[in-house]
């Protein structure tokens, strides 16, 4: 009977190790590509707002190789996406229903979108507002600016993954819906907490004025909204799906 129950977990065990395995090829197939392309793309970050006609500077013989190493990477995570969700999706579809199955692989290319919108709001938005409040509180406080180039970008990925993943949230919840782990009356009952916590998050990714708060929160809270009502079309469908299947049997 032991041997039995250690089968399955064994079989569900080399199951995921082959996915991690072709999601990691995938991915450093991604790096290879990111490495060729990441000194076009830094070199576009550098003359571009809010960047242009920054004098860069390098504090350590690492700093130039980390930056290069960082944006291949973002660049590799963008590119792999889609083929780890896949593996994701693959590794769980035996638990799926034939419907679900169908359903829930739409959400693959949907998750990719939100990620680039993630970024470009990100990107667009919410960093050069935090880059032009700490820019004025330097020149505020009369310090002489001299910039890092490891410095300035890390600060501007600590905020362009937090935002990308949580661009991300739409789909989550569409995914846990379908599966049933997760309805609209779960949403709405947590709603109160959520816009707290999401409020919580835009100020630690923003500078602490009312303004950047602001154009970072209601953004996300429209995307919490946006989940509920998600959310709740998938429920719907499925609810319809399921009181149908005992008429068609």
């Amino acid at each position: 009977m032991q041997d039995r129950e250690e089968k399955p977990f064994l079989e569900h065990l080399g199951e995921l190790r082959k996915r991690i395995i072709w999601s990691l090829v995938v991915f450093i197939l991604a790096l290879i590509g990111g490495l060729v392309a990441a000194e076009t793309l830094v070199q576009y970050l550098k003359n571009s707002e809010p960047a242009l006609g920054i004098e860069w500077n390098v504090f350590s013989p690492w700093d130039s190789i980390t930056i290069y190493m960082k944006v291949a990477f973002i660049i590799a995570l963008a590119i792999s996406l889609p083929f780890i969700l896949f593996q994701l999706w693959a590794f769980i579809r035996p638990g799926l229903k034939e419907q679900e199955r169908t359903a829930t692989i739409k959400y693959i290319p949907l998750a990719f979108v939100f990620f680039v919108a993630g970024l470009a709001f990100a990107y667009f938005v919410v960093f050069p507002l935090a880059f032009h409040f700490t820019e004025s509180v330097t020149l505020y406080l009369g310090l002489t600016q001299t910039y890092g180039i490891a410095q300035y970008f890390a600060f501007m990925f600590n905020i362009l993954l937090p935002v990308s993943l949580l661009f991300e949230m739409p789909v989550l919840v569409m995914f846990l819906t379908k599966l049933g782990i997760l309805n609209p009356e779960r949403l709405r009952a947590a709603r109160k907490i959520s816009y707290l916590i999401l409020v919580i998050v835009a100020t630690m990714i923003t500078p602490p004025d009312l303004i950047s708060d602001l154009l970072v929160g209601i953004p996300l809270i429209l995307l919490y909204e946006m989940s509920v009502w998600l959310s709740s079309i998938v429920y719907r469908k499925k609810s319809l799906q399921s009181d149908s299947t005992p008429a068609e049997a």
